[in-house]
């Protein structure tokens, strides 16, 4: 069972005004959920869990763009800095796929691949798959199909977030950072029709911000 920080219903979380939050996003958010000193210290337990049972298997880190990047270069930051100074490592190389199955704040029925046809290159391999968030777990399921067809010799997800809601398939990946309340969560490279990745801490969008930047 995977180890994860739980953040309840009514968490109140922090007012914008104790942290740096950009300029043209102050209107836009509710307040602060996760501030990025927390995102990163979970982070860097995770990558230590993963060294722990990693460790001397060559890994695939696989990145779910575009949600995923910047949760993807801080894990292995710490993975590598664990590589240098530990007993026990892990030799990685690096790819990417990118899922959509989001249109404004709903997450659709409908889980669009882009670079499907390059996981054949992962057949035989060990795969971690790293993701920013799941929701519903659809997305995760589909993409697991399709890895499964190229036979893969292991496949093990990260998340930094899961987020608790009625909506759930039920999967669960092998990491988790933080459960989460059934919010639309924004920033640390979570968007908004591609607003907010530029947003280090995760917050909560307002009402006034999805019709602001709707498609």
């Amino acid at each position: 069972m995977a180890t994860y920080h739980q953040i309840p219903d009514d968490e109140k979380g922090y007012e914008l005004d104790l942290f740096c939050v950009p300029k043209h996003y102050e209107e836009d958010l509710d307040r602060v959920i996760i501030p990025h000193g927390l995102i990163m210290d979970r982070t860097e337990r995770l990558a230590r869990d993963i060294v722990r049972d990693m460790g001397g298997h060559h890994i695939v880190a696989l990145c779910v763009l575009k949600g995923g990047y910047k949760f993807f270069a801080d894990l292995l930051d710490y993975i590598k800095a664990l590589n240098q100074n530990c007993d026990k490592s892990v030799p990685l190389t690096v790819d990417f796929i990118r899922l959509k199955s989001y249109c404004n704040d709903q997450s659709t029925n409908r889980v669009k691949v882009i670079g499907g046809d390059e996981l054949s290159t992962l057949t035989g391999k060990n795969v971690l798959i790293v993701e920013d968030i799941v929701e519903t777990g659809r997305t995760m399921e589909t993409l697991l199909s399709l890895l499964s067809e190229c036979n893969p010799k292991m496949v093990k997800v990260v998340s930094l977030l899961v987020k608790r809601t009625p909506r759930s398939s039920g999967y669960r990946p092998d990491y988790m950072g933080f459960e989460v309340p059934d919010w639309f969560l924004v920033g640390y490279a979570l968007d908004y029709n591609e607003y907010f990745r530029d947003l280090s801490h995760i917050c909560i969008l307002n009402e006034k911000a999805k019709v602001k930047y709707k498609l």
